[in-house]
């Protein structure tokens, strides 16, 4: 087949890869042009980079909306587009055009986490498997029939950056598999049940922060799901803005306003956390490490040197 490829970042990159090692011909790359936003300089593999070195012709797009890409899109005749970690609309006019349709890559188990940031998403809400799902484009996003789908557990003490890892190494397997299926001529893949679709926005640097009426378990995902690379999960202690880099949960419980800095236990400090802690129904968060203002990593024990005021959300 002859295949066009739109993507971006690590993602696209692993697509990309898939595409060159196997048996059929990349005719054209779209990709992005680099960006300076926060999450698009976190797994950023160029695919622009890999495609050039193939020789493979490139065209950097912010959106897929010209005359001149629809052009050279029907110069490339294509058999089959495939897409991944393209960051907007593409519209029907080009997933349509190809003979064999156009096939995407997320990462998630569709129908559920559609959308951005899947992997924060379901590690946030405490999901027990993430995934890959490679599906038929249509006119709703992420919703196209089923073609290839694979999950891995989530442990309790995974990170974000764990799951991007275990996740991104599903790619190249997912893509030459759907490949053969498509190529085979075979259509009778998997439509999505639509009731049980969900459909997240991007992240951004407010998403981060800490709310201490949350649970402790809820804020202690939070904070594996905001694990570096990606910006931390953040508090404020006396002004100051304080980035938790690890916690669990306490083994105590431990009653109180939540935010208040209560306790030593074990190698951390516990800070009182939950809607129910008033009535000492709730465990707290117990904070091991965090990253002050200017970069500088601490054991919680070493910054917070007196128990006593509070966590708060805004300065």
């Amino acid at each position: 087949m002859r295949v066009v490829m739109f993507g971006y970042q690590t993602w696209g990159h692993r697509t990309l890869r898939a595409l060159l090692e196997s048996d059929h011909e990349v005719v054209l790359v779209v990709t992005h042009p680099k960006s300076d936003h926060a999450y698009e300089k976190i797994w950023d593999d160029s695919v622009a980079d890999l495609a050039a070195e193939h020789g493979v012709p490139v065209l950097l797009r912010n959106r897929p909306d010209d005359e001149e890409l629809m052009g050279r899109l029907k110069e490339a005749d294509p058999d089959l587009i495939v897409a991944n970690n393209w960051r907007t609309w593409i519209p029907p006019q080009i997933f349509g055009l190809p003979r064999r349709g156009t096939l995407n890559v997320h990462d998630s188990l569709l129908p559920a986490y559609a959308g951005f940031s899947p992997i924060i998403w379901a590690l946030i809400n405490g999901e027990e498997e993430v995934g890959v799902t490679a599906h038929m484009m249509n006119e709703e996003l992420d919703a196209g029939d089923i073609v290839v789908q694979r999950a891995v557990p989530v442990g309790p003490s995974d990170t974000a950056a764990d799951l991007f890892h275990r996740t991104v190494d599903l790619i190249g397997p997912i893509v030459a598999e759907s490949l053969d299926f498509i190529a085979s001529g075979r259509t009778d893949f998997t439509p999505q049940d639509r009731s049980k679709a969900s459909f997240f926005h991007k992240r951004s640097i407010e998403d981060g922060r800490i709310d201490w009426t949350w649970p402790a378990e809820d804020i202690e995902r939070l904070v594996r799901a905001q694990c570096d690379p990606y910006p931390n999960a953040f508090t404020h202690y006396k002004g100051e803005r304080v980035r938790v880099l690890k916690a669990s949960v306490s083994k105590g419980v431990y009653g109180g306003t939540p935010g208040r800095v209560f306790i030593r236990e074990g190698d951390g400090v516990v800070i009182v956390a939950g809607a129910d802690a008033r009535r000492g129904r709730s465990r707290g968060l117990l904070i091991e490490r965090v990253r002050t203002e200017d970069g500088t990593d601490l054991p919680a024990t070493e910054y917070f040197r007196k128990m006593g005021g509070y966590l708060t959300d805004r300065p």
